[in-house]
């Protein structure tokens, strides 16, 4: 019996990725595959070394065009809230360093239609007020000004509704509906969104690679059906495991539960309060025993935080794992060792963040790339 939930909605219970990969009908990243992406990029990213991004759809035919010549480019999205946390950061932090390494194309969809639509609290006002801010954010983690464009549905609709409608055509009631978990009280705005999410995927006459959570694959597979009868590529995947709320190792960090995330916005205080209250600890219940015993590195929030990203020496991880083990690090050193981190990272990302306001309109309107994708609407 499955004892965890994974949609693009829900993510419950403690994930066994092995059996979702066999779920989903996706592939693992074998040893074979991450050598070649380390032949083809030079290194390997962190998350790619310790197996966080882990499950891919015909990541092998994205490397093949690579090689070829024939190139590829990168697609991921954005669905605006009040606040982004440090969860929503892991396939944008990866994104950015795929089109670092393999100098490509980036669009980034920014969906304040679907997110006004898809919750009946929200005005488009909020949505888009939020889409701002969240692009502030998303900006800040580096990504190349020339080479990636940032929209928003509800501005850019112009130029993507042609090749929706095309999509939505090749697309049934139920299919979608089975899909989405969409039922006869669905708004028929967001019974039609699916077509403008797939849009992206065919900005380009070559194969479109999307970094993203695992939860989010079954977006994707109604693209896959169709896209080879409208004369575009299938597009390929590549997945990442879930950063885990600081409160434990189940489910996914989420914003609708404050005290297991940390936002992006989080001062230092806040920071080291919600680590040294709220960190699901693997160590033991005294120093006394800690010392003797040692901590469960595997169940271990903080460790596991640290193993996903903050910590990239993995000379460094491994000394704190066996360090952990052993007892010689306690439970309290740990969670600190994490605040530092954690505040260091955002201290940075806050002034990249301020700087951003300055290039908001590079990556949505004045860049190369954005330029060149706006310029269709005068063709």
């Amino acid at each position: 019996m499955q004892d965890f939930t994974v949609n693009p909605w829900e993510v419950k219970g403690k994930v066994d990725y092995d059996k979702l990969i066999v779920q989903f009908g996706t592939q693992p990243i074998t040893d074979e595959l991450r050598e070649r992406i380390r032949r083809d990029a030079g290194d390997l990213h962190v998350m790619l070394r310790r197996k966080i991004f882990f499950s891919h759809r015909d990541l092998e035919s994205v490397l093949k065009d690579y090689e070829e010549g024939k190139g590829f480019f990168l697609y991921t999205g954005r669905a605006p809230s009040l606040g982004m946390h440090i969860g929503h950061l892991i396939p944008f932090i990866f994104t950015k360093w795929l089109q670092e390494k393999f100098k490509v194309n980036l669009y980034i969809e920014i969906t304040d239609d679907e997110k006004f639509m898809r919750n009946p609290e929200y005005s488009l006002d909020d949505t888009r007020k939020w889409a701002y801010e969240n692009i502030l954010d998303i900006i800040a983690v580096g990504f190349d000004p020339n080479r990636t464009f940032i929209f928003q549905d509800t501005e850019y609709i112009r130029n993507m509704y042609p090749l929706a409608v095309k999509i939505a055509k090749k697309m049934t009631f139920s299919e979608v509906k089975a899909t989405f978990g969409l039922d006869v009280s669905s708004n028929i705005g967001i019974i039609f969104y699916p077509a403008l999410q797939i849009v992206p995927t065919m900005f380009e006459r070559k194969r479109c690679l999307i970094p993203a959570g695992i939860d989010q694959d079954p977006y994707w597979r109604l693209q896959r059906d169709i896209a080879e009868s409208l004369g575009f590529f299938k597009a390929s995947q590549i997945h990442s495991k879930f950063l885990p709320p600081i409160t434990g190792v189940e489910g996914k960090m989420s914003s609708s539960s404050p005290e297991s995330a940390i936002y992006l916005t989080d001062d230092k205080d806040t920071v080291k309060r919600k680590v040294m209250k709220y960190a699901f600890s693997g160590g033991q219940p005294t120093v006394e025993l800690h010392r003797r015993l040692g901590g469960n590195p595997e169940i271990d929030v903080p460790f596991q935080w640290l193993y996903y990203f903050f910590e990239e020496d993995d000379n460094r991880i491994e000394e704190i794992r066996e360090d952990y083990k052993s007892g010689k690090i306690l439970s309290g050193e740990l969670k600190q060792l994490l605040v530092d981190k954690l505040n260091d990272f955002l201290e940075d990302h806050r002034r990249k963040r301020d700087e951003a306001k300055d290039l908001v309109n590079t990556f949505k309107y004045d860049g190369k790339l954005a330029r060149s994708m706006w310029e269709k609407l005068h063709e």
